[in-house]
């Protein structure tokens, strides 16, 4: 893949990584070394975390190229506290960095181990395939793009500490030694876990316009905000609050080109409401479906309410709504 580099996610993400490190006190954050060398930063493991680090560990996922912002005052009268989501080169930020495509296990049986990667390195991560170096995502190959740096961050969504061979893996495929890997941990029922997972919100906007075959390269600039979920000890019901701080409470407006037809119908569909699964809270859904994953309709995974506004013409178009009940009924249950 030869696609010039228009902007490094690494270059940009990981002067956000050492400022973790250098105020790891102040961000209640536990700092060490792997087996192999590489940095882990555990924002939730063994450590309190804060929300502050969730913010700035949302920054790194999206690669430096957005901005995460807590303030309170948003919508909803009982969750006042909000996170708001800018970035102005939204598809490399979102879809080229912040989603979590990297598929990593290591072992077998009850030793397995299992995460999700997100963050910078997924855009260095490269297999050889018939002779020829490949990105690990074919996502990489349809956004053109791929990331040179002599180091990287990886965000995994854990609550334990990742083996040293799966580290040893990441650090292969981005052609790095292990001591130049930072690895991040965000447990999702922590304080950083849950404010790192909404910042997302922004992303799953992003993620469902390119499940809709939405031209991205029409995409030029996001905002989007949530409020913040309150964090819960159990896993599935953290997990749902945060996916249901986007799915009942999360606004995105995008900014586009092209023809309003399609900027209209991209609104139209881009609502959680559209899918069948839409109603319940996430938790609910998810044990609906014996804790399956993959047989949650995928078109649930966006925000509420969205606004699509094409720079060509002028015109916005808005669709879907927030829905406060539901939102109750998810952070109070």
């Amino acid at each position: 893949m030869t696609t010039p580099i228009s902007v490094s996610v690494n270059a940009h993400a990981l002067p956000i990584v050492k400022y973790l490190i250098a105020n790891a006190d102040k961000l209640r954050l536990k700092i060490g070394t792997l087996a192999n060398g590489a940095i882990f930063i555990d924002a939730g493991i063994d450590t309190l975390g804060s929300l502050e680090a969730g913010r700035l560990i949302g920054e790194i996922c999206m690669g430096g190229l957005g901005t995460v912002t807590i303030a309170q005052g948003g919508p909803f009268s009982g969750w006042p506290t909000m996170v708001h989501v800018h970035s102005t080169n939204p598809v490399i930020s979102c879809l080229g960095s912040q989603y979590a495509g990297w598929s990593l296990s290591h072992g077998e049986g009850k030793g397995a181990f299992y995460a999700l990667g997100s963050g910078p390195a997924r855009a260095l991560a490269v297999k050889v395939k018939n002779g020829e170096e490949v990105p690990v995502e074919e996502l990489y190959k349809e956004l053109g793009y791929r990331d040179a740096s002599q180091e990287t961050v990886i965000v995994l969504e854990v609550d334990k500490m990742p083996p040293a061979e799966l580290i040893d893996k990441v650090a292969k495929a981005c052609q790095l030694d292990p001591s130049k890997v930072s690895v991040i941990l965000t447990p999702t029922s922590s304080l950083a876990g849950g404010m790192q997972v909404v910042s997302r919100v922004l992303e799953v906007a992003l993620h469902k316009a390119h499940s809709l075959h939405f031209p991205l390269e029409n995409i030029v600039d996001g905002v989007a905000s949530a409020p913040v979920p309150p964090p819960h000890p159990k896993f599935v019901q953290a997990m749902g609050r945060t996916n249901d701080a986007i799915l009942f409470g999360g606004t995105a407006h995008l900014f586009v080109k092209g023809e309003d037809e399609a900027a209209e119908n991209l609104a139209i569909q881009l609502p959680s409401s559209v899918s069948s699964d839409y109603g319940k809270p996430f938790a609910q859904v998810f044990k609906d479906y014996g804790y399956d994953f993959f047989k949650v309709d995928a078109m649930l995974f966006s925000p509420a309410k969205v606004i699509v506004t094409n720079i060509d013409t002028g015109n916005s178009f808005h669709a879907g709504q927030l829905d406060e009940e539901l939102l109750e009924k998810s952070f109070r249950g």
